[in-house]
């Protein structure tokens, strides 16, 4: 085996590119318009549409079925099974699928989980939910497994496809097509089902699984992974596929202090996500109000904060986009502490809400782009689906369960600025990093490697 820190011949300009950024602001730009980033815009949009399948649109139909509102939101719950991907993630890196594996391991689980997904939504459009509630919890679980099952190929087949130089790019067409999916399934849905039912909907969104399946068999397997896989066939495979993500991620240098970045990175931000609705109905915004500032601005000013996400990653690197991303995001929540001490203003809820989001979409693209870049090609699909476990499920957890008793004690005011500092532990912490020189050296080969650059093992 090769040492974890060899860097193999040829890798240091690529590096140099992914974690440094490029030299000119064309150069950031022309990603967009290249072949692996375009495939990620399709990827996000099948992606997306699950979410919209077990969220707002069966929400809608519960409760147009007459179901009653506290298990309408129990059905939430169903979407923990994307918090819990990363206990079959393994499955996804060390089981070859017979016949359509000679597609390559990629493509044959982006087929098989498509069709999954594709099945479980159509599973689900056949269930009477006011006829058999039961049966409807079990077609929402089995979608959120199928639609969770379909994320970890996604991402897997996401990074691999894309240059150590197009992580950022790529994070940022992900999310535009995730937003995508979600929205446009979401309003198709609706739209379908007021013409016809909801039977029909389901089985007409289920296409949205297509554009990634379609994706992988145009752009085929990633010759990144296919180089790495073929190296991985002397025996004991699952069991790497199990263990070989956490031994691979302990042995590199800072390991725990970037597990501990991921883990913290975003509490300060999720903890003020979760109050917005709360401090827009005690100040006394109308639904009309919510729709238009909340929704119509946030959305545009996101899609917006993507862009330049993804341009800043480019241009600026790994290193220099995140730290400003942590920082924007960390200021964003003093705009609604402005916001709660002025009172109801609708200037001040549109530059609230545009700055958060804006801020929120440079955040995405920036730290999805590192997330992704500490991945190790070997297990890409498990890695990734581990980080993304840890950012998410950890912070859901402290914040869900004490944001509201924190505002009654402290009010909107305090409780902003209390947000905001709780991000800056985040801050100094990858800023030491930075400075540590642990960026560098915690990064997997997603982020150093090209197809031939890899060391024999």
């Amino acid at each position: 085996m090769v040492a974890r820190n060899s860097t193999p011949p040829g890798t240091h300009a690529k590096m140099t590119d992914a974690i440094e950024g490029r030299s000119s602001w064309l150069d950031a730009v022309k990603p967009y318009v290249e072949k692996a980033p375009l495939a990620a815009l399709c990827l996000g949009i099948s992606s997306g549409f699950p979410f919209a399948m077990i969220g707002a649109n069966l929400a809608s139909r519960l409760a147009q079925d007459g179901i009653d509102k506290k298990s309408v939101t129990a059905f939430s719950l169903v979407l923990l099974a994307y918090n819990l991907k990363w206990l079959w993630a393994w499955m996804v890196e060390g089981v070859h699928i017979p016949v359509i594996g000679r597609l390559g391991q990629r493509v044959s689980w982006m087929l098989l989980a498509g069709v999954l997904v594709m099945a479980a939504v159509a599973n689900l459009a056949f269930v009477d939910p006011s006829a058999d509630i039961g049966g409807t919890v079990l077609a929402a679980v089995l979608l959120g497994i199928a639609g969770a099952t379909f994320d970890i190929v996604i991402d897997g087949y996401r990074i691999e496809i894309l240059k150590p130089e197009q992580l950022g790019i790529g994070a940022g067409m992900s999310q535009y097509g995730w937003r995508i999916g979600a929205a446009a399934a979401g309003a198709l849905g609706l739209v379908v089902a007021s013409h016809w039912n909801w039977t029909i909907a389901y089985l007409v969104c289920a296409l949205f699984a297509l554009p990634a399946m379609l994706a992988a068999l145009i752009v085929g397997e990633p010759e990144r992974h296919r180089e790495i896989s073929a190296r991985k066939k002397n025996g004991g495979e699952l069991v790497q596929a199990v263990i070989g993500p956490f031994v691979d991620f302990f042995q590199r240098k800072g390991a725990l202090l970037v597990l501990l970045f991921i883990v913290v990175h975003k509490i300060g931000d999720t903890l003020a996500n979760l109050t917005f609705r709360l401090l827009f109905n005690d100040l006394g915004y109308t639904n009309d109000e919510i729709a238009l500032y909340d929704v119509g601005v946030g959305f545009w000013a996101l899609l917006g904060g993507i862009f330049v996400g993804g341009i800043l990653y480019a241009r600026l690197g790994l290193k220099r986009s995140v730290l400003i991303s942590l920082i924007l995001m960390a200021v964003s929540n003093v705009s609604f502490a402005a916001l709660a001490a002025a009172g109801k203003s609708n200037w001040g809820m549109a530059g609230a809400i545009g700055f958060e989001n804006f801020a929120s979409g440079i955040g995405g693209v920036a730290v999805v782009a590192y997330f992704s870049a500490l991945c190790d090609l070997r297990f890409t699909a498990a890695q990734y689906a581990l980080i993304s476990a840890a950012a998410s499920i950890v912070g859901r957890f402290l914040t869900g369960t004490t944001a509201g008793g924190l505002i009654e004690r402290f009010g909107y005011v305090d409780f902003y600025l209390l947000t905001t500092a709780l991000a800056v532990p985040g801050i100094l912490l990858f800023w030491l990093m930075m400075r540590a020189g642990l960026i560098d050296a915690s990064v997997g080969t997603a982020a150093t490697a090209d197809p031939g650059d890899q060391p024999a093992a």
